[in-house]
């Protein structure tokens, strides 16, 4: 028997167009839209169909629309297939804001309050440092142990912060911090012959200690949400291991603002505790490219288009 894990994505993977197709096949889709709309009392789903893309890449709209990308590909396949998470899911996990679907779609919080809490998440991140202070950058083939001495030599040699953000798989770590010590730790790794390296178009250095304003302002959006026990774990990406306990959830949240994304472990973790099919659900396909480069032998899927849904539901 297929032992199954949900995966939600984060940002990076929005798309202007994303959602059109399901909105236009299953009305459930549609009034997952709208309720999202509703929430943040704006037009999402118009960004989301029409752009401008830069419009939807600003962090503070791109979290609540993969949000809402993820939670309505869930509603379809509950409403189309009989699809029942706890009894079809073993575990869920998200990438940094894919947390936040992961727990929306395992019921842990409603969908108004999942996408006003990632719209506060988005704004305060964004806010949180100056524009142009921050940076971050993809380093290729360089694992973590060896990140983290990077990232320890740059801290040391400019004074500065920089940190490992997420540890990705497959050879692939991205550092965040200010601009400058992020540029040292890309020197730094020429010099020890990692020469592939891939600034990233965001605006503020996500998961570094700079981001403290951030966690200090989400603590206490998440202190005044209502929160139930997950109809799933949740694999957290600060520990990556299983909670479903809502006090810790809560607090692991928080730590995610400023703390290490291990998406590697995250996903050993899920093989570890024989997981055997992990299946991405909204837009793009970055997650389960990132679980192939980490263990082949486990099956992934990537669920955003109606043609998805029924081969999905076809196959269980």
């Amino acid at each position: 028997m297929t032992k199954r894990a949900l995966v939600f994505p984060g940002q990076g993977s929005q798309a202007v167009g994303m959602g059109v197709d399901l909105a236009a096949a299953f009305p459930i889709a549609r009034e997952v839209f709208q309720e999202t709309d509703d929430a943040l009392e704006q037009k999402l789903s118009t960004l989301m169909a029409e752009g401008p893309i830069e419009t939807l890449t600003l962090t503070e709209n791109a979290q609540p629309a993969l949000l809402a990308m993820s939670v309505a590909v869930l509603r379809v396949l509950e409403k189309e297939g009989g699809f029942d998470l706890a009894s079809g899911a073993a575990f869920v996990a998200g990438h940094s804001l894919g947390e936040y679907s992961a727990l929306a779609a395992a019921g842990a919080f409603t969908l108004s309050d999942a996408a006003r809490l990632v719209k506060r998440r988005g704004q305060a991140m964004q806010a949180a440092v100056p524009v142009g202070t921050g940076a971050m950058v993809a380093l290729l083939g360089v694992e973590l142990e060896i990140g983290l001495a990077i990232a320890a030599e740059a801290t040391s040699a400019s004074g500065e912060v920089c940190a490992v953000a997420n540890d990705n798989g497959g050879g692939q770590l991205v550092l965040s911090g200010h601009k400058g010590a992020v540029e040292k730790a890309i020197a730094i790794a020429a010099e020890k012959g990692f020469k592939k390296a891939i600034m990233l178009p965001v605006s503020a250095p996500f998961h570094s200690s700079l981001m403290a304003p951030a966690a200090d302002i989400m603590a206490e959006a998440l202190g005044s949400i209502a929160l139930t026990v997950p109809a799933a774990p949740l694999v957290a990406n600060v520990t990556a291991s299983a909670v479903r306990e809502t006090e810790t959830i809560r607090t692991l949240l928080v730590r995610q603002v400023t703390g290490l994304v291990r998406w590697r472990e995250t996903v050993l973790y899920l093989r570890d505790q024989g997981v055997t099919e992990i299946v991405e659900l909204g837009a793009g396909k970055v997650l389960a490219g990132l679980v192939r480069r980490i263990d082949r032998d486990i099956a992934t899927r990537s669920i955003s288009a109606p043609a998805d849904v029924e081969a999905f539901l076809a196959a269980l």
